[in-house]
């Protein structure tokens, strides 16, 4: 058996595998930002806290954006063509 038959039995690339990596630190990224809110007081409701733009606003756009480039890895084609 020839080793070129089993060359390129792999589903992605060193590249893909990279952006994928680069994508789940920023979803990773977002649900940390998402996280928390543990008042010091349990009987007060800190809004600004609870509600803040980081937590609202960035944290939502980060988890997309990492999806997005989730997906831009999977359909990437690597470099080499047959």
């Amino acid at each position: 058996m020839s080793n070129e038959t089993n060359k390129d039995t792999s589903l992605f690339a060193k590249e893909n595998y990279t952006w994928m990596i680069i994508g789940a630190v920023i979803i990773a990224l977002g649900m940390v930002l998402m996280s928390g809110g543990k008042s010091a007081d349990p009987n007060v409701f800190d809004t600004n806290e609870v509600y803040g733009t980081v937590r609202i606003t960035v944290a939502p756009a980060l988890i997309v954006l990492g999806l997005l480039v989730e997906v831009y890895a999977i359909f990437k084609k690597s470099r080499k063509t047959a």
